[in-house]
């Protein structure tokens, strides 16, 4: 799972590839057609759809001569739920964040300060 949580995230990193992922949900689409609006080459935006593919996020299937795209919504999936265990602070709460992870953590150092004994 988390080789799968590490692909989608690198994957989403990028902006031309969230971009792609956006004109996906509106319907499956060919490369040259996803290619248009880049200003990069068509060997650029295939690489991004590999990565893409590679995380699972897109399937491309041929049809007759053209390569289509299409989104795999469910492949987001872990991500979502990963992401949810932090549903409990505010988005931009970040203060909130770290106290919690102090509060989650200084048993571990308590213990890692603990002389054996």
């Amino acid at each position: 799972m988390e080789r799968d949580l590490d692909l989608i995230f690198a994957a989403l990193a990028d902006p031309t590839r969230r971009a792609i992922l956006a004109m996906l949900l509106e319907d499956d689409m060919a490369v040259t057609d996803v290619a248009a609006p880049f200003a990069m080459s068509l060997a650029g935006i295939s690489k991004h759809l590999g990565i893409l593919a590679t995380a699972g996020l897109i399937s491309q299937e041929r049809r007759g001569r053209v390569k289509w795209c299409k989104l795999e919504p469910d492949a987001m999936r872990e991500a979502s739920i990963w992401m949810q265990a932090f549903g409990q602070f505010e988005a931009i709460n970040l203060d909130a964040f770290e106290r919690f992870l102090e509060v989650e953590l200084a048993p571990q150092q308590d213990d890692a300060n603990t002389p054996p004994g």
